[in-house]
């Protein structure tokens, strides 16, 4: 999920107590219905081919190991294993949508539907993580619901066809995949909580960064009933073109070592084609030509809207190497130069921020904000992979299966290995390819982009059940581009004469990466604040951020501001403090 939060609301915390101790009163009750939820729910699913699984108890003080941070200690629940839709697809391969759900003893009153990640095909843990030392969903009091969208990658992998990326060659899987589980699984788990504790939720929330963030606004376009409040971090609402961006990302960079297009191009080489002292020389270059665009020169550029090409450039040539020294990119990573920049580098970054276009010159996805989180570990790990080699670039080695397998049609079967992933992508033709996330061919009756995308700026349903839609993302996204998201935006308060943020903001976050990271105040409480303005009816007009231990300035606070605003300093006090800037 990455974001990390670490607020909680009042109004949680009193629900949670008043909750909690009516419930633990009667634990051994909620243990036995736990055990004969699957008795208590024959006849009573709204798909009928749902069933339980396996449900079991779990006293206060179980853990959950987590991906971040030490293993997680959950409260006293029931946790059940759901499934539905059960069948056999192409190719044999046995498919089905799966689902998790916590129900907690002390319960809240209320649900939270946790988002999944990448490519899906793993069973989400169902706490409701909500940032290292903050509280769970769980933890709080929600019964929370996670599911794997729809197939199974332990049983659906194939390594002829993209591994992982193998349900895309499935029409129903791949809907599944870009929202068509969502509806069926957050229905389940209504139901199971109605019949577990004898009332439907009060209210109901879901969380999700990434692809997960393209789930909340699946919710809210599709099924705009569904939740009253949803965070849609860093929304991969525009993903098969998002991926057409990742090939021409690899593409780009690959230029700068001589790629050939050949099977035997070494994938390293894309991580050698900037060190991490090069990467500093740009975005110092940002930082030269934007900081104090804001008020102050603090290494944050909230002003990314007004940071230009023409002006990094010409900061960045002020770097070039002398004519002379050895800048030629080295497969091990190595240089003989002292730091500097060639023109090939500049002119690779202004391919890359430029976005993805056709030899018409016609954009094919989004052009990138100029940020200060450029070559951050959290951004080149997406781009060309790490910088002591130990990790392939994302684009490579999970953006171009997907492309292939999941986003084109019809899909193309790329083996599942680093080189054969990288051959695709040099390969791509954006003339001839890039057309293909819009075709239909059998036995697919939907392209990639209706199945999969989440991009339609009609709201209007959702507005008028009332929900509330929070959306922060990091200005130095590197898969999902910010400014893709705020001309999304702009075309919503466009068909709402400019009253759009009535119930939906955007919160930038200058420096921050894809979903975490960065030189950036990335931790923040994006979930409260949706909760506070869904119960209390107070708009965020700010949401408080801290930098973690790892920015260059840990402990320093910032406000991130709802779009168009940005945080600006009033002039005076401290620059580590919030408190000192105004939205505006």
């Amino acid at each position: 999920m990455g974001q990390f939060r670490f607020a909680i609301c009042s109004s949680v915390l009193l629900a949670l107590s008043l909750a909690g101790a009516a419930a633990r009163a009667d634990a051994p009750g909620a243990a036995s219905r736990c055990e004969r939820l699957a008795n208590i729910m024959r006849g009573h699913w709204p798909d009928r081919t749902s069933r339980i699984v396996e449900t079991t108890w779990h006293a206060s003080g179980a853990t959950v190991t987590m991906p971040f941070g030490p293993p997680l200690a959950l409260p006293a629940h029931c946790e059940l294993l759901g499934i539905m839709q059960a069948r056999i697809g192409v190719e044999g391969l046995h498919y089905a949508i799966r689902f998790r759900l916590r129900l907690p003893q002390s319960w809240n009153g209320r649900f939270f539907f946790e988002g999944g990640g990448g490519t899906e095909g793993v069973l989400g843990s169902a706490v409701g993580f909500l940032g290292i030392g903050a509280p769970s969903a769980l933890g709080r009091g929600y019964a929370v619901v996670a599911e794997d969208s729809g197939h199974d990658n332990s049983i659906d992998s194939d390594p002829r066809r993209g591994g992982p990326a193998a349900f895309g060659f499935d029409p129903l899987a791949r809907s599944n995949y870009g929202g068509a589980s969502l509806k069926p699984v957050a229905d389940a788990a209504k139901a199971l909580i109605r019949a577990y504790y004898e009332h439907p939720p009060t209210r109901s929330y879901f969380d999700g960064c990434s692809k997960g963030g393209q789930e909340g606004m699946a919710f809210a376009q599709r099924y705009p009933d569904e939740f009253d409040g949803i965070v849609a971090g860093a929304p991969g609402f525009s993903l098969p073109r998002a991926a057409v961006a990742e090939a021409w990302d690899t593409q780009s960079f690959g230029d700068l070592v001589g790629r050939s297009g050949s099977e035997d191009f070494d994938a390293r080489r894309l991580a050698a084609t900037f060190t991490d002292a090069q990467f500093a020389l740009v975005r110092n270059g940002v930082l030269d030509a934007c900081d104090a665009d804001d008020g102050v020169r603090d290494g944050i550029t909230a002003a990314y809207n007004r940071c230009t090409w023409p002006r990094v450039e010409l900061q960045l040539r002020r770097r070039i190497c002398p004519s002379g020294v050895n800048d030629s990119p080295d497969p091990t990573g190595a240089r003989g130069a002292a730091a500097c920049l060639s023109a090939a580098q500049i002119k690779a970054l202004e391919r890359v921020y430029g976005g993805p276009k056709d030899s018409r010159g016609k954009p094919l996805y989004s052009d990138w904000p100029l940020d200060a989180g450029i070559g951050s570990e959290g951004w080149r790990s997406w781009k060309i992979g790490a910088a002591n080699g130990s990790a392939p670039s994302i684009n490579v080695a999970m953006g171009s299966a997907a492309l292939a397998e999941i986003f084109t049609t019809p899909p193309t079967a790329v083996p599942a290995n680093l080189q054969s992933a990288l051959h695709y992508a040099l390969g791509f033709d954006f003339d001839r390819d890039a057309s293909k996330i819009y075709a239909v061919a059998r036995p697919f009756r939907r392209s990639a982009w209706s199945d999969i995308s989440a991009r339609s700026p009609h709201l209007e349903a959702f507005r008028t059940h009332g929900g509330k839609l929070i959306v922060p993302q990091g200005a130095s996204d590197p898969v999902f581009s910010l400014n893709d998201t705020l001309a999304w935006y702009r075309e919503v308060d466009a068909l709402q004469h400019g009253h759009a943020a009535e119930f939906v903001r955007v919160f930038p976050v200058p420096g921050m990466a894809h979903c975490g990271g960065g030189p950036a105040t990335d931790e923040f409480d994006a979930f409260g604040a949706v909760v506070d303005w869904v119960e209390k009816g107070v708009a965020p007009d700010r949401i408080l951020a801290k930098a973690g231990p790892r920015s260059p300035w840990p402990g320093r606070t910032r406000p991130l501001c709802p779009y168009p605003k940005i945080a600006r300093y009033s002039g005076s006090g401290s620059i580590e403090e919030a408190s000192n800037f105004r939205c505006e």
